[in-house]
């Protein structure tokens, strides 16, 4: 066997090995067998939702266990195949397992990084927020093109989002825009998006094309699950009805259905703007509680509390990317510095690199590029 391929072949084991350990698979294939057992329950489905969770649970334990064994077999085979070629110097066989093994090692990666995301709320849909900061009508240009941003990202994922508030800039862009997300891992994915955007071009708004930097805030936190109980005292709650900003004429909002909710004691404020009052305090609701859950798993956290805490305004020293357009091209990870010269194919939504250095930082004592 070749030194590449031996390479290969330990890196995958290694990457198994942490795959087993991160998703925990030995009490896995136990929870199954009790789930299984709560499956033929005939009073399971008396509680629709309780079942529904249950089954997803089940299904997300099936999948992990189902890809581990997949890997594992296929590395077993792909080695035994190898050696059959060299023993029997048949060099096809040989280029097959190596293909084979080669594909197998970026895929045992991909998996490698999903696998950390096992936080309490990881598995989540989520609510995402971008605000504008200092630069004026730079800054609600630049919150715009981070909302195009995280679009582009849900397609490519394939997941859905729904936008629920939206303040547009006095001349452009938005003040402040909201989305839910929805998919497999959302909020796990896009809790390393939180923290200050900057954006350094040469400026469409200057007449005398001078370069300007922009700031915008992106905040993050998970959708509240059914089975996760957040009790919020009405007597907390303030609730404002405005007039939602939208087109002219015959669509202007001639009623204040829009919805700004804020929550007294820890000054939180949610706003929804869709047609439907009712629905726009329903929407403000699920937001605060989810806000409200997220502080709770920060004061958990000692590290993600500092970094909530250390966030700031959305100005200079408090951001986590720059995005550089002028007078080079490159966007760069503060926190994992990881970085990439393809500053379009980022702003069109390719995260995913980025989103893996920060979850990959200090995991298991590993580096960056061994993970990535």
């Amino acid at each position: 066997m070749r030194s590449e391929t031996e390479n290969i072949v330990s890196s995958i084991q290694r990457s198994l090995e942490l795959i087993y350990r991160r998703q925990d698979l030995e009490s896995a294939r136990h929870r199954l067998e009790e789930f299984n057992a709560r499956c033929e329950d005939p009073d399971l489905w008396t509680d629709t939702a309780r079942a529904q969770r249950l089954m997803r649970e089940r299904q997300s334990l099936m999948d992990n266990v189902a890809v581990y064994e997949q890997f594992t077999s296929e590395l077993a085979e792909s080695i035994d195949l190898l050696e059959l070629g060299e023993e029997e110097n048949e060099p096809e066989f040989v280029h097959e397992a190596e293909s084979v093994l080669a594909d197998l090692g970026k895929r045992t990666k991909k998996k490698e990084i999903e696998a950390l995301l096992n936080g309490e709320a990881d598995g989540n849909d989520t609510f995402l927020e971008v605000n504008s900061g200092a630069g004026g009508t730079e800054a609600c240009d630049w919150t715009y093109m981070l909302a195009r941003m995280y679009e582009r990202w849900t397609q490519r994922r394939g997941f859905s989002i729904e936008m629920i508030s939206a303040q547009p800039g006095d001349e452009t862009g938005y003040r402040s825009v909201a989305y839910r997300i929805s998919g497999t891992n959302a909020y796990g994915w896009l809790k390393s998006e939180s923290g200050v955007h900057r954006l350094v071009r040469i400026s469409p708004f200057d007449s005398n094309a001078r370069r300007h930097t922009s700031f915008s805030s992106v905040w993050v936190y998970p959708v509240v699950s059914d089975d996760i109980q957040i009790e919020i005292n009405p007597s907390d709650i303030r609730v404002d009805t405005f007039r939602s900003s939208g087109a002219g004429g015959q669509h202007v909002n001639k009623t204040d259905s829009a919805v700004r909710m804020t929550h007294i004691p820890t000054g939180i404020v949610v706003t929804s703007s869709e047609k439907s009052q009712h629905q726009n305090r329903a929407n403000c609701l699920a937001s605060l509680k989810s806000r409200l859950y997220q502080l709770e798993l920060d004061s958990r956290n000692r590290l993600i509390r500092e970094a909530h805490e250390a966030k700031g305004d959305a100005g200079w020293g408090n951001q986590i990317r720059s995005y550089v357009l002028h007078p080079y091209q490159m966007v760069k990870d503060l926190r994992s510095n990881w970085e990439t010269s393809d500053t379009k194919r980022v702003l069109d939504g390719d995260l995913d690199s980025f989103m893996s250095s920060v979850l990959a930082l200090n995991a298991d004592g590993q580096t960056r590029s061994e993970l990535l």
